[in-house]
């Protein structure tokens, strides 16, 4: 009996069958590869930006911390004469604790431990004797000092900033201090509260101990926090950017920066599921997409499966590596002629593009100021170090508004912005090709003068100083400034001499009737 032939495969359907095998694989690879390297891209992306948010607020907290040292320095000054004058004592206290909004109060404190002066009245604590270890930091350090954590007399939690007070024939005398209340609206609070965010990121700040300073939630302020290696290398001084799971078993991507003058930490993170939040959603929507034209194309592509499906594999093959410097110029020349591959390569280009020029924008971002354009405080100690291992001479001009805290008190600090804006377009206008500008801080500016005689750099600060002077400034309209002139190395042996000698000749501009020029002299002197 005759057998029937068994039945032959039907090449047509075994090619649409391995096209579809093949589309479907290719597919797959290519939504795993885009999935991963989005998500790393963007976990590593929002690493990068707390690590910076961390180090820009570091640097304003470490400028605050410097401008009520000198406060602080200024009133020890004062007291030298006063600390047996009571009405004198709380004069001071009162000046310094309404001067600005740094301290929540203020208090003098004799050499006996015995509260002279506070300010304001209502804290009930003058006459009291500090008694407690925590209480007596300031008084037995004598020296500038930022205490840790205690519970003042009054009960309130506290971190305090003091200064000693010596007599002329070297005597303690007392301290004077200004305090800061942990967990009630302070300036910490107000600095770094107004970045809270409603995705979850939020900022906290430990001191050398670990225990919490400032947090959003303030019922945890006082908490020992251990157990996190962020904690752990901010308080070594590291700057930099670490995945933690935070006291509730939340994973974050935390960046961190060290306040080097006082060992806080301060920590910037962000949910890691908010941060991935919309990646899931996006590779859906791409998935469902690709359905439709994908189920079209198999119609066509039965016959060249390994013709279609070359450039998804090209695609995939290069973003595996887009690490490399010539990804993007590799995945630009893959060839793709047919929709899904141009769109994928668009996305992926466009995608790395995006990245490059979110890393190029924090760069600058972090080494430029904001309000001005001028370089920061960053950016001017790189120009600085770049000076000195060249050792390439310059001027340089430190540059105050006179009398800008009035602006701002009597215009708001809106207006105070755009004279801020209008004075940093005239010293533009005025620099030469070269020359190198910087706001230091608030109304606080730096010019560096490569190449540039002390004296030409004194008759360059003169020229700004008129010119500024007849400048209309929007509502305020005219301002003054004054400015210190040094050079390096004829003025000092390093670089910092001649800064801290460009200050000092700036204070002394403004000590002689502000409106000046006052040029540092070689033998440490200021003479106008």
């Amino acid at each position: 009996m005759p057998t029937s032939p068994l039945p032959r495969l039907n090449l047509r359907n075994l090619m649409l069958a391995m096209a579809i095998f093949s589309v479907v694989i290719t597919l797959c690879n290519s939504f795993y590869a885009t999935y991963e390297v989005q998500r790393t891209l963007l976990i590593n992306n929002t690493l990068e930006a707390n690590r910076v948010y961390a180090a820009k607020l570091a640097e304003v907290t470490e400028s605050f911390i410097q401008s009520t040292r000198q406060q602080l320095a200024y009133s020890a000054g004062q007291l030298v004469t006063s600390m047996e004058d009571e009405a004198a004592l709380m004069a001071e206290a009162r000046r310094l604790h309404h001067q600005s909004d740094s301290f929540n109060s203020v208090v003098v404190v004799n050499a006996d431990g015995v509260i002279v002066a506070t300010s304001p009245d209502t804290l009930q604590v003058k006459g009291l004797r500090l008694s407690s270890a925590s209480a007596r930091q300031s008084l037995e350090a004598k020296k500038p000092l930022i205490t840790d954590p205690f519970v003042s007399p009054s009960g309130n939690y506290i971190v305090s900033l003091s200064h000693p007070v010596f007599a002329a024939n070297g005597d303690y005398l007392g301290y004077i201090a200004g305090t800061i209340y942990l967990q009630q609206n302070n300036i910490l609070s107000r600095l770094l509260g107004r970045h809270y965010y409603q995705d979850g990121s939020y900022l906290y700040v430990v001191d050398r101990h670990r225990t919490l300073i400032y947090h959003p939630e303030p019922s945890r302020i006082g908490e020992r926090i251990s157990g996190n290696p962020a904690i752990d290398e901010v308080l070594q001084g590291r700057e930099y950017a670490h995945k933690v799971v935070n006291s509730r078993g939340i994973d974050m991507l935390a960046g961190f920066a060290p306040v080097s003058s006082t060992g806080w930490g301060i920590v910037a993170q962000r949910p890691k599921a908010a941060t991935l939040a919309g990646i899931n959603e996006h590779l859906l929507r791409v998935i469902l997409k690709s359905i439709p034209v994908g189920l079209l194309t198999l119609a066509g592509i039965w016959l060249s499966a390994l013709f279609i499906s070359r450039p998804l594999w090209q695609l995939a093959t290069s973003a595996r590596v887009m690490n490399r410097q010539s990804a993007q110029a590799d995945i630009a020349g893959v060839p793709s002629w047919y929709f899904e591959a141009a769109q994928l390569k668009r996305a992926i280009v466009r995608g790395i593009g995006l990245l490059n020029d979110r890393i190029n924008k924090l760069h600058t971002d972090s080494h430029t100021d904001a309000l001005t354009g001028l370089f920061n405080r960053r950016g001017m100690q790189q120009v600085l170090d770049n000076h000195e291992q060249e050792q390439i001479p310059f001027s340089v001009i430190a540059l105050d508004i006179d009398h800008f805290k009035r602006v701002n008190d009597n215009f708001g600090h809106d207006i105070g912005d755009q004279v801020i804006q209008t004075l940093a377009k005239v010293m533009q206008a005025q620099a030469r090709r070269g020359d190198i500008l910087c706001r230091s801080g608030g109304e606080e500016f730096m010019i560096f003068l490569p190449g540039t005689s002390a004296e030409h750099a004194r008759e360059m600060a003169e020229r700004l100083r008129r010119r500024v002077a007849v400048t209309a400034m929007a509502e305020v309209g005219h301002i003054t400034v004054s400015l210190g002139v040094a050079h390096w190395p004829d003025t000092g042996a390093t670089i910092g001499q001649v800064l801290k000698l460009a200050d000092q000749a700036l204070y002394q501009a403004k000590g002689n009737g502000r409106n000046l020029v006052v040029l540092a002299r070689p033998d440490q002197g200021a003479a106008h």
